[in-house]
């Protein structure tokens, strides 16, 4: 077991979402015609950490459908986010292991999505090895499905993190000056020719009853190295105690990527976690703050243990 980091973040309960109720009537009456029948149920997504709406959709002839919408007037960074979101989902291939955009509105100050339904749960928390396990074989599907990247007007990712290693000038961390030297390195550890979702944590991940997994909101994907998802996914359960190294050893893509890069790429993470985490906390996701600290102490501890730091 490695280091545990206890949280009193409410998995699976961290959002503020509009409800169904709270949808113009025009905008609800579009959501039917596109599903073919009266909603019956809503059940809005409680994971997350964002506002808008996101709900599991049940009609009146059973069916169920996933949702999500925004006001582009109301919740504009939001609204914005769901049309990126869109572009991006529909250039995924089909071998991704992605929800699929099903339709697109966007009209009336209304961004709505339909994408497809899926009977899934996410990853338990604390995260154990076996749910580990299944959320890293999907990660790996998706490097080898977006490998080349899809033809998409994308950025790559030495573009856009040029800004995060001088992040590191505006913290107080004791070692500042070794992880901004350490993060300044990163253009040369992470390009590469995969698009990489870069937000993969236990609520972007739907694990079916079968056991196979697929990753959902594609909100800020970007072209780079093959196995940079493959380490954001075990910034979580190593907070929980597992045991990512022998994870690591094991790995198909981040058994062969050297050590110090591995530690470039933490670094530049990590800068981005301390910065973000010290901003005002936004009225709309109470909880953003307290998981970027806890992703925060989580990586600054990991690093520290890797590089050999007084902790």
């Amino acid at each position: 077991m490695g280091a545990v980091f206890p949280t009193r973040i409410p998995h699976g309960r961290t959002a503020r979402r509009l409800a169904w109720v709270h949808l113009p009537p025009q905008v609800r009456a579009l959501v039917e015609d596109h599903l073919g029948s009266p909603v019956a149920e809503a059940e809005s997504q409680g994971g997350g950490f964002t506002p808008g709406f996101a709900s599991v959709l049940t009609c009146e002839d059973g069916s169920k459908h996933f949702v999500k919408a925004a006001s582009a007037k109301a919740q504009r960074t939001f609204a914005e986010s769901y049309r990126e979101e869109a572009r991006k989902l529909a250039a995924l291939p089909s071998a991704a292991p992605a929800p699929r955009l099903l339709w697109v509105e966007d009209r009336d100050d209304w961004v709505v999505l339909g994408i497809e339904y899926v009977d899934a749960r996410a990853p338990r928390r604390p995260w154990t090895p076996e749910d580990l396990a299944l959320a890293s074989a999907t990660v790996l599907e998706a490097a080898k499905a977006l490998t080349p990247a899809p033809r998409v007007d994308l950025q790559r990712a030495t573009d856009e993190f040029a800004a995060w290693p001088d992040l590191w000038d505006q913290t107080r961390h004791p070692r500042a000056a070794d992880l901004k030297a350490l993060a300044s390195r990163f253009a040369e550890v992470i390009d590469g020719n995969t698009l990489v979702h870069t937000d993969v944590r236990d609520d972007n991940i739907l694990i079916r009853p079968d056991g196979t997994a697929l990753l959902c909101d594609w909100n800020w994907p970007v072209v780079g190295a093959a196995w940079f998802d493959s380490l954001l996914l075990l910034i979580g359960p190593r907070g929980d105690g597992i045991d990512v190294a022998a994870h690591i050893a094991a790995h198909p893509l981040l058994s062969g990527v050297p050590d110090e890069h591995l530690d470039v790429a933490l670094a530049l993470i990590l800068g981005y976690f301390w910065t973000s985490s010290l901003q005002p906390v936004p009225p709309t996701s109470p909880y953003v703050r307290q998981a970027q600290a806890w992703q925060r102490d989580v990586i600054d501890d990991w690093l520290a243990e890797r590089r050999g730091w007084a902790r």
